[in-house]
């Protein structure tokens, strides 16, 4: 179905690559290990990378003042398919 801007049949189209957004506090600034991993925060699954971009920026500006609280992008799609070449980027 498409809308009067035809978003919806744009989205249709990119194919779905499934990103994971989460942080939490780390033991130091030299590692990527959590303090406490019972304590992650899970910022959820995003069907592309502009959209888990938007939602981690959101997540690490509001620990800015927090040097020890880190915030990741997981590519999903490329440990559920690592054959899949990347895309490019366009923006």
């Amino acid at each position: 179905m498409t809308t009067s801007t035809g978003k919806k049949t744009e989205e249709a189209e990119r194919p779905q690559r499934l990103h994971l957004v989460f942080g939490g506090e780390l033991k130091s600034l030299d590692s990527h290990e959590f303090r406490d991993v019972s304590k992650i925060d899970i910022v959820g699954l995003f069907p592309d990378y502009a959209s888990a971009e938007r939602a981690w920026r959101a997540k690490a500006q509001k620990t800015v003042d927090s040097a020890e609280t880190r915030y990741f992008i997981v590519h999903l799609h490329r440990l559920i398919e690592p054959d899949l070449a990347p895309p490019t980027r366009t923006a």
